[in-house]
């Protein structure tokens, strides 16, 4: 269990650009919101239809199945920084281009059902690494993507990335 308190990181913790993003994560307890997000996430794909999950509301953006690969692949992300933060190295990490990964995950020869287990998985190994944080490994920063972030801002920049693309595609793909 953790020792950690993850607080909601104070702006100098993370890019501004990622304000965004920490303000979508309701107050309370930030695992118990990771936890929900992805049982609520996954009830939500899993009941659509393989038409719906393939759709994209305008040409040239992401199916469905796109933004699901791309959360799983974000958090991936995430969370490895996270990781190399918390453990105390300083090396610095490059950023990575989102719209590339989400070209070449070939989301559309596979299910929908296999791309939420994929993020379920995601997603369980991001918490069992944030139940392993201490109050001092929570509040470590390091250098990514040419700013210094903190292990906490990460793993809230998770549940918000995470929140913003619901919100999209409830609001622009109807599910």
């Amino acid at each position: 269990m953790t020792t950690a308190v993850l607080a909601r990181p104070a702006p100098s913790e993370h890019d501004p650009y990622f304000a965004k993003y920490v303000a979508l994560v309701p107050e309370g307890d930030l695992l118990d919101t990771l936890e929900r997000q992805a049982g609520d996430t996954a009830a939500m794909l899993n009941g659509l239809t393989t038409e719906q999950a393939e759709y994209r509301y305008a040409p040239g953006k992401w199916s469905v199945k796109d933004v699901v690969a791309h959360v799983a692949d974000a958090e991936r992300v995430f969370t490895y920084r996270a990781l190399r933060f918390a453990r105390g190295d300083q090396t610095p990490l490059p950023g990575y281009d989102h719209d590339l990964w989400t070209a070449h995950a070939d989301t559309a020869s596979r299910t929908l059902g296999s791309l939420v287990e994929e993020f379920q998985t995601v997603r369980n190994a991001t918490l069992s690494f944030a139940r392993s944080l201490t109050m001092e490994s929570e509040a470590r920063q390091g250098p990514a993507n040419n700013a210094f972030v903190s292990v906490r801002a990460l793993l809230y920049l998770i549940a918000g990335h995470e929140g913003h693309h619901v919100a999209i595609l409830r609001e622009r793909y109807g599910t």
